[in-house]
């Protein structure tokens, strides 16, 4: 069905988004002292009081250890074969090392199976390489989605060297996680954290199996938070600039109190390897994941049946806002919820459900978080005033993808940047 487009004459609103990527050198040079400098002044007034940083941080640079001996031994490897089932040939040399290794590390992966795929021997199994963690101790393992997808087998080896073929219990690529089982008790398991307290600029620690070495721990700040990737993304991802690199996917993001604020999951790349720029799942996003999967077998997510724009400041002063902010409403699906509830080309969506919707990207996750069949409060802004509506959330269609993709489906940030995820490493 077609649906019904806002066509207001404003230039603004054919606008595109578009993601940027710049490097710039910056060179510090610090002067040195002068020679017969006079000593400072003795202070002659109180310094103000500063207030005590969270979470236990100080103002000397942390000290990962003890955070990683606590909670290290709940992180997994997730090793993966998909397609033929009998053995690769073993490296040996002359033979391939897995893609995108570097040469200095190239003896650390002779002996190893080679790599399948494009790059790869047709006639092998392809074999993958993620992480995860434990968050049941009864064998309850979260991972991406994309690690585990289209795998004939799944095998988890924990810190312990022990191996266990795992069950996947469930996967959703909508948000990109996966649930697996694996039979055992008494496990460690990880403390779970609340991202919606993460201050960017805070210190965070990813442990995984880049490039199969596991338990390799990094260590970077909170860069940003409810990131929207380029694509139909209900993720608000937690930007970071912890080194995260092909086989951290699916591996833990720790605060320094030692809780799991999310699964690393993308990077954007230039090479394929890390450039600074990586992006988590909020934990509370996976563990609602797993919960509908653990109690219902499957996962359903929202859906308004509405599309939205940015509200920028010639559009804001054109209806009358403000401020430029809230979800400016684009096109109304017919016969969807949006349009069972009124809601018209033309609307800002101010809040929702009470609250604040400050860009269009932070509507498409709150919406995808409500149990289909829910009522919500929207509040909207037409013709130049406030007003209230109630709608009913339908239930998001499945996502058909391609099983196990080398790359995600988004575009480029630019002609040689691209969003990828990190099982691209075979073993």
């Amino acid at each position: 069905m077609q649906p019904r487009v806002f066509k207001r004459s404003l230039a603004a609103l054919a606008v595109a988004g578009a993601f940027g990527l710049g490097a710039v050198a910056a060179d510090r040079h610090g002067a040195a002292p002068a020679a017969n400098a006079a000593p400072a002044p003795a202070a002659i007034a109180t310094a103000p009081a500063v207030a005590p940083a969270p979470r236990g941080a100080s103002l000397a640079l942390p000290d990962f250890a003890d955070l990683v001996a606590r909670h290290g031994a709940a992180v997994v490897e997730v090793a993966t074969v998909k397609g033929a089932t009998r053995t690769a040939a073993q490296g040996g040399p002359g033979q391939r090392m897995p893609r995108g290794i570097p040469p200095e590390l190239a003896p650390f992966f002779r002996g190893m199976p080679q790599p399948d795929g494009p790059e790869g021997p047709e006639d092998g199994p392809g074999r993958g390489t993620g992480s995860g963690f434990i968050v049941g101790a009864d064998g309850v393992i979260l991972t991406n989605a994309h690690v585990v997808d289209g795998s004939d087998e799944v095998t988890v080896k924990l810190a312990d060297q022990r191996e266990f073929r795992a069950k996947v219990l469930g996967s959703d690529k909508v948000t990109d996680v996966a649930v697996l089982k694996i039979d055992a008790k008494d496990l460690p398991t990880v403390k779970t954290g609340n991202p919606a307290a993460t201050r960017v600029g805070e210190w965070v620690v990813a442990i995984g199996a880049p490039y199969g070495l596991e338990h390799t721990v990094t260590s970077g700040i909170v860069s940003a938070k409810s990131r929207s990737l380029p694509g139909d993304s209900v993720v608000p991802f937690i930007q970071t600039d912890a080194a995260v690199n092909p086989g951290n996917s699916g591996g833990p993001l720790f605060n320094l109190a030692g809780e799991v604020i999310g699964i690393n999951s993308q990077i954007f790349s230039r090479s394929g390897g890390f450039q600074g720029l990586a992006f988590a799942i909020p934990i509370d996003v996976a563990l609602n994941v797993r919960d509908q999967i653990v109690t219902h077998g499957k996962v359903s997510h929202g859906r308004l049946g509405v599309t939205v724009q940015e509200v920028n400041q010639v559009l804001a002063e054109n209806f009358g806002l403000p401020a430029p902010t809230g979800a400016l409403v684009s096109s109304v699906q017919k016969g969807g919820p949006g349009a069972a509830a009124g809601l018209e080309p033309g609307d800002v969506i101010l809040k929702f459900n009470g609250e604040p919707v400050g860009k269009s990207s932070d509507l498409p996750p709150k919406v995808a978080a409500i149990k289909p069949g829910a009522t919500v409060e929207l509040e909207v802004w037409r013709d130049r005033k406030a007003k209230t509506v109630n709608a009913t959330i339908g239930e998001r269609e499945p996502v058909k993808t391609a099983a196990a993709p080398s790359v995600y489906p988004v575009p480029p940030l630019t002609t040689s940047t691209s969003v990828t995820p990190m099982t691209d490493v075979m073993r």
